[in-house]
Formats: structure tokens, sequence, C-alpha cells
């Protein structure tokens, strides 16, 4: 067994509020080590207060015994610092499949405009505003699309 095939073992897990979309796609798997002793992966959290954290850690060690990976672990670690340029291109494809505009690159300093005209993942328009910037989770905002009358949430985009 190498970090490859537990890597294509872990695109079967996915994130749990956004069930399109594997943590592998949303970047927060950030090392992989195999040895005799056992299976080790290191995720690092979209955000700090992310309450799913722990769970993932479990779906990650279940899922990789299912597989017959000897002694999984999973942990989190903060040494990595995620940021949406992780999210692969079939990540931002997932996120928009799930209904959620995804973050469009970044460069730390654009946050704010950004917000302001994020694209409509029902109907592609960026005739939108920002209705907060907070929404279910730190990691969305809620917007508004004046072309097709939906509300939608983003995924933040993070630098």
């Amino acid at each position: 067994m190498n970090t490859e095939v537990v890597r294509q073992a872990l695109y079967e897990v996915s994130d749990p509020e956004i069930p399109t979309i594997s943590i592998i796609d949303l970047g927060i798997v950030t090392n992989i080590e195999v040895s005799d002793l056992g299976t080790n992966v290191t995720l690092t959290p979209t955000f700090a207060g992310c309450p799913a954290l722990r769970y993932m850690e479990v779906l990650v060690e279940n899922k990789l015994k299912e597989k017959g990976f000897p002694n999984p672990k999973a942990k989190t670690s903060f040494e990595v610092q995620w940021n949406t340029s992780m999210i692969t291109a079939e990540g931002l494809v997932a996120l928009k499949k799930h209904g959620l505009a995804p973050p469009p690159p970044t460069t730390g300093n654009d946050y704010a405009e950004l917000l302001k005209h994020m694209p409509c993942p029902h109907c592609n328009s960026t005739n939108t505003e920002m209705k907060s910037p907070f929404g279910p989770t730190l990691c969305r905002s809620i917007h508004y699309c004046k072309d097709c009358l939906q509300t939608f949430e983003a995924f933040k985009p993070v630098k």
C-alpha cells in the first residue's frame, strides 16, 4: 500500500456538510504516511472552529479500515493553513453542484470586492448582491441573484 492508494480511497470520503465534494477535492488532506505500523492521515480545517473536524477524522479512519489499511489514524493539524486555492477543479464543480457559489481566485486583498458580485450557482449571473457575510457556517456567505431571484450561499474566498 502506498500514499496514492490511500488518496484514492479518501476520494470516497465526503465533506459532512457538502456531500457532493470529497475531502481530497476540498483540499483538507495535507499529509498521508504509510508504514508497517499503520496509515496516518493529517487534515487541516477550512476554518479553525469547524464543528465537523472530529467527525471527519472518524470518517477517514472508518473508510481506511473498510479498505483494509493497517491501523489507520487521522488527526487534525493547524500547521498547514488551508486556503481556497487548495480546492481542486473537480471540487469547484462539486461545490456548484451542491448549489454553492465556488470561491473565485483571490489575492487576499480583494476579499470584500469578490463577495459583492459572486456568480450565481443557478444561472451564472454576476448581477448579485451579498445579503450577509455570515452564512450557516463560517466558510459561507449569503447572496441574492437579481436575475433568477434565487438566494444562494457562496463559499468564501480565503488566501
